[in-house]
């Protein structure tokens, strides 16, 4: 009898659900088995999914093959026709106690193989908090789903339409985070910017913030993952201007720098409203740094228009790239566009990386000599305010948040030291 095994692929919420996954597996007693959470952004993410099964077959040949996630939840019949698989369950299904009961071995020969019903259908988010995913910094999951439908995007069907969970509920949750050492909370969801639009008075996002702060006054530092620059609140933005405990870094789902691709993206910005976005929150805090989704080589992307998306890191005055080469998903509007050329893809992938890569290296040499209160993720290494790792020469306390001056770089990391008084301390 052995412990199941987990493999997370994809996002930073399908990690947390793998530590949601867990607590449900060891509850109902499931042993011997490998359960594969699944991504399914790009046909490479799937491929790869593949690649991991494979993989976990060949070195655990007797255990029981579980497959979940948003690939599983898209492509049932792919992942239950391969031989390695031995059950698919959805994104619904993993999040339900009894579905980890009827894997207890006793059970799992009478369970049917491929569990998946219409997530689309589903109205609620599921029940499951876990505090403490993450040794220093928390992850808190208040949404899942999204309500959009962008032209390249398999998400929704992945994950559902948008769902909130309760403020109180998040908050509750915080409170113990807090009470257990945790510094720092990040808020993740799929589309996090349309928290509260299910809920009752429709709350925004930037309620959700300021209700955080207000009521968990412990908490040191607080983040917020990807969001939809377009659809940040007066209230968000009031936070950003006002509130040092929210952390001056954002994650942008920008995805394109040219109007006419966004519009068939079906976006619901203009690159002019990007713009404006990252002036108006470099405004109201001049420390921020903003990290980016963008995708190369979209269908009809011509020079110009790909063009467009490199100066768009420029005048956004983007950090981190975060780039994807347009991979199309079977069912979606984007998979019949006139597609381009693998290799010309890839080509404008690479240029768009190398430009993340000396935008980083600016903002690396920008921070020579400044300041920051750093949070120690490691004996030697720490993240800043915006976001940014940094390596220390010499042990530090672990999940303590330290004041550091920054000496240098090396290897896309800050290097720094220990402030006298943290030293003493």
């Amino acid at each position: 009898m052995s412990a199941p095994v987990f493999s997370t692929l994809g996002c930073r919420l399908n990690a947390y659900e793998t530590e949601a996954m867990k607590e449900l597996a060891t509850a109902a007693g499931v042993d011997n088995a490998v359960v594969v959470n699944t991504c399914a952004v790009t046909a490479e993410a799937v491929r790869k999914a593949k690649q991991e099964i494979r993989r976990l077959r060949r070195e655990n040949p007797q255990a029981t093959i579980i497959v979940t996630g948003c690939a599983a939840q898209t492509e049932p019949a792919t992942f239950s026709a391969m031989p390695e698989v031995d059950r698919v369950i959805g994104n619904t299904e993993k999040m339900q106690p009894a579905t980890w009961a009827a894997m207890a071995p006793d059970l799992i020969g009478e369970t049917e193989r491929v569990q998946v019903d219409d997530i689309l259908s589903v109205r609620e988010t599921a029940g499951h908090l876990i505090d403490g995913f993450g040794r220093h910094r928390a992850y808190v999951q208040v949404q899942n789903g999204c309500d959009h439908r962008c032209t390249f995007c398999i998400i929704p069907y992945g994950r559902g339409n948008s769902r909130s969970v309760p403020a109180g509920v998040v908050v509750e949750q915080i409170r113990r985070l807090v009470d257990r050492g945790f510094a720092e909370v990040v808020l993740t969801g799929v589309d996090l910017t349309s928290w509260g639009a299910d809920l009752p008075a429709a709350p925004r996002l930037g309620d959700l913030v300021m209700r955080i702060l207000r009521l968990v006054p412990d908490l040191a530092r607080l983040r917020i993952s990807s969001i939809d620059s377009i659809e940040a609140d007066e209230a968000l933005m009031g936070a950003i201007a006002t509130e040092a405990r929210l952390m001056p870094h954002l994650h942008l789902s920008l995805q394109h720098g040219d109007d006419l691709i966004l519009k068939r993206m079906k976006r619901r910005h203009l690159r002019d409203d990007a713009i404006r976005f990252c002036e108006e929150a470099r405004r109201l805090r001049p420390d921020i740094v903003f990290g980016a989704d963008i995708i190369a080589g979209f269908p009809t992307e011509t020079e110009a228009a790909f063009a467009n998306s490199l100066k768009l890191v420029e005048e956004c005055g983007l950090t981190f790239l975060h780039v994807f080469p347009f991979s199309p998903r079977q069912g979606t509007p984007a998979a019949r566009m006139p597609q381009l050329a693998g290799p010309v893809i890839r080509e404008r992938a690479a240029q768009l990386r190398a430009l993340g890569e000396a935008r980083l290296l600016a903002h690396l040499e920008g921070e020579r000599g400044r300041t920051h209160r750093v949070l120690m993720e490691g004996p030697r290494l720490g993240r800043t305010e915006q976001f940014t790792e940094v390596a220390f020469a010499a042990d530090q306390p672990e999940g303590r948040i330290l004041s550091a001056t920054v000496t240098g770089h090396a290897e896309g990391r800050l290097t720094a030291t220990v402030a006298e008084a943290d030293l003493a301390a």
